[in-house]
């Protein structure tokens, strides 16, 4: 192993280790001695590599920030209908907050007032939101009257965001299942009839795999249970 590679996977390490830290105790009760050690190197390497907490929870939220968009890229990739790449998406989105804890612990860095970087994940979320919402409006895939599209964005942003939220107390609000319900209530209010028949508030195959979230990162799905309706 050279030692860029050394350099590199230690680094690797403390960032895994930082975000277990923050994800147990947030930013303010986070201790460096407790991250270097977690991640089996001296606390002078952890300084080699970051020059403050400060600095160890930016490439935290980095790195979570790099996997979102790259957990999006996938998704959008699979060419469904606007609406339903909204619904896999946030499958997808929800998956990683619940198994990965770079990514969850980046999110939650994002979003605290105690730990100020150039990203905001919410913010992106938002953005990804109104995005799709414009798409399906040029798709004609929306109820006349569904609502202003500045409107609806911030009540699906409300929605998803609070189940993070909420998830800190119960994990269960990040539950495929959870997440499938806030679809079967939304969908019907959003589509239109005809554009309603053919979505799947679980998450579509080719977009999140079964609504259990079982596809790969590479974007390859596995074979999931029976289609549950909308409404």
């Amino acid at each position: 192993m050279t030692k860029q590679e050394r350099a590199t996977r230690t680094r690797d390490a403390l960032i895994r280790s930082a975000a277990g830290e923050f994800d147990r105790h947030g930013y303010a009760s986070a201790r460096l001695s407790t991250i270097s050690a977690a991640a089996g190197v001296s606390p002078g390497a952890l300084h080699f590599h970051f020059e403050n907490k400060a600095a160890v929870a930016a490439a935290v939220e980095h790195e979570a920030s790099s996997r979102l968009r790259r957990t999006a890229r996938i998704v959008y990739r699979q060419r469904s209908n606007a609406l339903q790449n909204l619904a896999d998406t946030s499958h997808a989105l929800a998956r990683l907050l619940r198994e990965d804890v770079v990514v969850r612990a980046g999110f939650r860095l994002s979003c605290s007032r105690s730990c100020h970087t150039d990203l905001n994940l919410r913010q992106e979320w938002q953005g990804c939101v109104l995005q799709r919402l414009a798409e399906a409006a040029d798709e004609g895939l929306l109820a006349t009257g569904a609502g202003r599209q500045q409107d609806l964005t911030r009540t699906i942003v409300a929605a998803t965001v609070g189940l993070e939220a909420l998830c800190g107390d119960n994990g269960e609000w990040l539950s495929a299942e959870t997440v499938t319900g806030l679809w079967r209530t939304l969908l019907p209010m959003l589509a239109s009839p005809e554009a309603l028949a053919g979505l799947e508030p679980a998450g579509s195959v080719g977009g999140t795999g079964s609504p259990g979230g079982t596809e790969t990162m590479s974007g390859t799905p596995a074979r999931g249970p029976a289609r549950q309706p909308v409404g």
